[in-house]
């Protein structure tokens, strides 16, 4: 298939910070992101009961549909009075996935791969045949990729980190300011080997990266290149990073590694079209359950270039002990440390199953439109005197962007009201959402102005001084009001409803008021 040609977007500057650089660098002295790629759901067809839909005659299911699902699946949210909006820290498994789980494992007999017994022959079945359907899922052909169980998205990263060849002037490390700490870790692999890193700070007030930004950094290296690491969607902001930049990069000599946890859980990712070196996934994001399931999908022949610093039970073919040699297996075995989670991997066919029964692009859609009307809902919000009550960062509309919405609340004099309190009253009104910086230091800092020399400074004077012992003294050293944010996000079963609820939560207990931190636990960490 012929695909489009790359454009890039103009850049808008943010204010200026002359302490951004326009590059930041470590260890050393857009196109429009287009999401419906995947026709999976859309169009006519039966519902997730199997029936006919009349709503799903469309292009994409109607809310009516969403509110059957939330009664018959997600029903246990309305039963314990609970409003949830935070899927992008983790989804809600749907009732069938349960009952699934259930009735298999209470009919079979299913023990450790690693032998040829009759238990054994029925686990590695299973294994394998969630393999083949995680690469049905993300639209990648059996032939050019590999997919690797593992913990969790961190754990796909570390197995990435570690085997890496990095060295420097010949294979360098590249990242987005906007990460995860645990895309961020890879720094201290690449500086184990004296690689440099360099980030690329956002470009405008919606945390996005200007696109020129980013291509003088992919084309600023001479000789070799090295690995370029970016979140499709902003577990902090939000924001849809553009797909486009993986052949650009890989064009220019880069392997890509790309973060897709938070953006799989409501959006169609085809490695056939965006053709990742790297992919990392926890499926509990994208469907709740199991925990403990993540995936390092790769490239095969990007797989050949690792080099793993240690090896394991299931990673070898054959080892000596007293010789002292080994050879690892082909393929996945060779990064599977130990016994792979057999009666949970399993599941996340049921899972698959589960979400593509719907349509990934159904939940695409129900998803924008919630997150629409949050957004809209938190800019009307304000005090009497017209001030507003709710300051957001990133994306102000569903346009190019995820489910994922951050803000802070402002007091009656416009001051950020701790996220701490934020926390304790949501609590107690039964709505969770997600407060503090989300593993993600670099969008905090730009979210919240902080610039390099100032974070700079403020190192070497915990190294010249006490490091600080809490979160709260490295605040005060950096001179900032708060810790943290709020985020808000929507997921399968998420209703109207809910999102109303947060919003009258908002308004009514934060409007014309400067709610009181006195016996807030201080921060001990982020």
């Amino acid at each position: 298939m012929v695909q489009p040609p790359v454009t890039w977007r103009s850049c808008r500057r943010r204010a200026p910070d002359a302490s951004w650089g326009p590059l930041i660098r470590t260890g050393d002295a857009m196109a429009e992101n287009v999401t419906r790629t995947d026709s999976r759901g859309a169009g006519g067809g039966p519902g997730p009961d199997g029936a006919e839909d009349p709503e799903r005659t469309g292009r994409t299911a109607g809310p009516g549909l969403f509110a059957r699902i939330r009664e018959d699946e997600y029903g246990y949210l309305d039963e314990t009075g609970h409003v949830y909006l935070d899927h992008t820290g983790a989804a809600l498994p749907a009732r069938r996935q349960l009952r699934a789980q259930a009735e298999r494992l209470t009919r079979g007999v299913f023990g450790n791969p690693h032998t040829e017994s009759p238990a054994s022959a029925t686990s590695t079945a299973l294994v394998e045949r969630a393999r083949a359907r995680v690469l049905d899922f993300v639209g990648a052909d059996p032939d050019e990729y590999t997919v690797v169980f593992t913990a969790n998205a961190t754990a796909a990263c570390r197995l990435v980190g570690e085997s890496y060849p990095f060295r420097r002037g010949r294979a360098e490390l590249l990242l987005t300011l906007d990460n995860h700490n645990s895309v961020n870790g890879l720094r201290e692999f690449a500086r184990a080997r004296r690689a440099p890193t360099t980030y690329v700070p956002p470009g405008d007030l919606e945390l996005r990266v200007c696109d020129a930004t980013l291509d003088r950094a992919l084309r600023g290296r001479r000789g070799g290149r090295g690995l370029f690491a970016y979140p499709a969607q902003s577990n902090f902001s939000g924001v849809h990073h553009p797909l486009e930049w993986i052949p650009r990069a890989r064009e220019l000599g880069w392997h890509v590694l790309l973060d897709a946890a938070a953006f799989t859980a409501s959006n169609p990712l085809r490695l056939d079209r965006w053709p990742a070196d790297f992919t990392v996934v926890s499926w509990y994001k994208v469907f709740g359950y199991p925990t403990g399931v993540g995936c390092l999908i790769a490239r095969t022949e990007a797989l050949a270039l690792l080099r793993r610093p240690w090896f394991s039970g299931g990673t070898i073919q054959v080892a000596s002990a007293q010789g002292r040699w080994h050879r690892f297996a082909r393929g996945a075995a060779a990064f599977e440390d130990g016994t792979v989670d057999f009666h949970a991997i399993p599941e996340v066919c049921t899972g698959l199953d589960w979400v593509d029964s719907i349509g990934v692009e159904a939940v695409h859609d129900h998803v924008s439109r919630l997150t629409t009307r949050l957004l809209s809902g938190l800019e009307r919000l304000c005090h009497s005197d017209g001030r507003p009550l709710i300051r957001l960062y990133g994306p102000r509309t569903a346009h190019r962007r995820g489910g994922t919405v951050a803000f802070n609340v402002l007091d009656a004099r416009g001051a950020l009201v701790d996220e701490r309190i934020i926390a304790r009253d949501t609590t107690a009104a039964g709505i969770s959402v997600r407060t503090g910086c989300f593993c993600n230091p670099g969008a905090g800092e730009a979210a919240f102005g902080i610039g390099r020399g100032t974070l700079r400074a403020a190192g070497w004077a915990a190294r010249r001084v006490a490091a600080p012992d809490t979160l709260e003294e490295y605040l005060t050293r950096l001179g900032v009001t708060s810790g943290g944010a709020v985020r808000a996000s929507a997921g399968i079963p998420t209703t109207p409803e809910d999102v109303d609820t947060l919003l009258r939560f908002l308004g009514d207990t934060y409007r014309d008021r400067k709610p009181s931190s006195d016996g807030l636990a201080p921060r001990s960490s982020c």
